[in-house]
């Protein structure tokens, strides 16, 4: 099967403090878009990764080294939006995996983990999740997407914090937003998002609760916390780089 990433890195990270775009912010001695780049090409699922950008675009296309394709997003809509301008760039792909230009610590082998299960399963949505002990222990996810799941244990929805009811903000299984799309589904289904949400947004994760009402089931593999961490924070910054640190001895 042939699959194409999509990195959305778009996002101006204005709590960052930072004077350039959130994905050039530094971890570690590297940019944070540089350490996903380089999974992505380890992993050896798709050689060249299209890049979603928008704000200083300029900056973010000289600010790593990597051979990318990059797809401008005018008005940051979403997620979903983020995705959906990425379609002409990665329209002969049969499957398309959507990451988030934020995380650095997502390994090489997780994503062909990811598309190695995609494969075996043939559904048309597969996606990663992680479960934290507690969000005291793990608070930089406490504000996450809860995947909610029905009584057999099957996914059912993606709920934002935001929009989330109490009782679906105690699960402490979250969304760390990898997903890998049949292509042909995506793009017959992405269009139907609608922006009904404290954001008002169209978010990539409605695309579950679409699927689910369709009948498809969602397939998911489980990631550990410290694989998972998003950076919007200076604070985040520092638990990514203790984390790579204690990941390469």
């Amino acid at each position: 099967m042939n699959f194409r990433f999509i990195i959305m890195a778009a996002g101006k990270g204005t709590r960052m403090g930072a004077d350039v775009p959130k994905a050039l912010v530094e971890v570690a001695g590297k940019p944070i878009i540089q350490h996903i780049y380089e999974s992505v090409v380890e992993s050896e699922v798709d050689g060249v990764p299209v890049i979603v950008i928008g704000h200083e675009r300029t900056k973010l296309c000289a600010g790593f080294q990597g051979e990318c394709q990059y797809v401008v997003q005018e008005e940051q809509l979403g997620t979903a939006h983020a995705v959906m301008v990425c379609k002409d760039a990665v329209k002969d792909a049969g499957a398309v995996i959507v990451l988030n230009g934020d995380h650095p610590l997502i390994s090489a082998q997780t994503l062909r983990k990811l598309s190695e299960l995609h494969t075996r399963v043939g559904g048309v949505l597969t996606m990663m999740t992680t479960t934290v002990p507690s969000f005291e222990q793990w608070s930089i996810y406490s504000h996450w997407g809860r995947v909610v799941r029905d009584a057999h244990g099957h996914i059912i929805a993606i709920r934002e914090y935001k929009d989330a009811m109490q009782s679906e903000r105690e699960i402490h299984e979250v969304n760390p937003s990898f997903f890998c799309f049949d292509a042909t589904w995506l793009w017959e289904n992405i269009g139907q998002v609608k922006n009904y949400n404290a954001n008002r947004e169209y978010y990539l994760t409605d695309l579950i609760e679409l699927a689910v009402a369709q009948g498809h089931e969602i397939t998911s593999m489980s990631i550990p916390p410290e694989e998972a961490v998003g950076i919007n924070t200076q604070a985040e910054v520092e638990i990514a780089e203790k984390l790579l640190a204690e990941r390469n001895g």
